[in-house]
Order: structure tokens, then sequence, then C-alpha cells
């Protein structure tokens, strides 16, 4: 066997061992998750309706992330970046369907299969410039999400890592 994977496995092997010791069987305790937010948007979208649904364009509106002083040291070199990816919760949807039509569309897609806001877990993904920052809060631009959305976490965009040229668009490429 190919020493990497046997690595690998020995590796994973002991990481379920060692979650089973501390949770138990995943019967007995099912795996669930809190989180609690480290800052939110501040943006120009009061309501959903006003959020524009340009599929296939970056968003251009401008707003910024206010973090919570608590977590501001955590922010240090932060402004060295260019771009930033930002986790945050759809904290207004409710939904939780597993087939969208997305905005364009007469077909039902799968949800996995689209970026709409209403998921088994609600949790949306953004990638915003980074204006500036000042203190605790960042200015960016590229905001597509409503004044007052949680975020839950921020890192940096890598070109090295996050830029994928090679990605396919899947169904957003098909002609309507």
């Amino acid at each position: 066997m190919n020493p990497v994977l046997l690595k690998t496995n020995k590796r994973c092997k002991r990481w379920t061992e060692t979650m089973k010791s501390h949770f138990g069987s995943d019967e007995e305790h099912p795996m669930t998750f809190t989180f609690s937010p480290i800052g939110e948007f501040r943006t120009p979208y009061q309501s959903v309706e006003a959020i524009p649904k340009n599929l296939g364009e970056a968003p251009t509106a401008e707003g910024s992330i206010r973090i919570d002083p608590a977590y501001e040291e955590g922010l240090l070199d932060i402004e060295r970046f260019t771009h930033l990816i930002v986790i945050f919760a759809f904290h207004k949807s409710t939904a939780k369907p597993l087939q969208v039509i997305p905005p364009g569309q007469e077909q039902k897609r799968g949800v996995f299969a689209t970026r709409s806001p209403h998921r088994p877990n609600a949790i949306g993904l953004l990638t915003v410039e980074l204006l500036r920052r000042e203190g605790s809060t960042l200015f960016v631009r590229g905001v597509d999400v409503l004044d007052g959305t949680p975020v839950l976490d921020i890192k940096p965009y890598l070109l090295h890592f996050d830029c994928r040229p090679e990605a396919g668009s899947g169904w957003l490429g098909e002609k309507r």
C-alpha cells in the first residue's frame, strides 16, 4: 500500500477513535454544532427583495463587516490581503427544501447545486474585496447579503488555493 495513504488511514482511524472516546457512538450522540457570530455585515440591503439576483455576475455593492471587539486581535495582518472569504448565517432563512427553482430558471435544481439561502444548514459563503480596515471594522466591496447578517468566520482568499481556472459552471452554462 502507498505509504502516504497508509499514514492517512492511520491518522483518520486515530481521529475517529478519539472522537468516539469523547462523544460516544453516533447513535448515542448525533453530531450537532453551535456557532456564535464574530460580527455582522452592514450593507445597503434592508430586505431580501432589495438584494440583486445577478446570476453569474459578482456583486459590486460596498458595505462593512463589524467584528466584535473581543475578536479584533484576530484581524492582525488581514489588511495585507486583497480579498476575503466570509462565512455567514442565512439568519432569515426558515425553509429547508432539498430542491429549489433558482432565479431566472424554470427547472428545479438540488439545493446543493445552487447558491440558494434556503438550505438544511443555513450557512453562506461570500468572497469580498477588502478595501480597508479601521479597528475592528472591515470595509468591503462585493456584498449581497442583508444588513445585520451574522458573520461566523473570515478567511483570506488565496489565489493559489482558492482559484480553480478549470472549474466548470454546471447547469449555469446551459442555454435557457
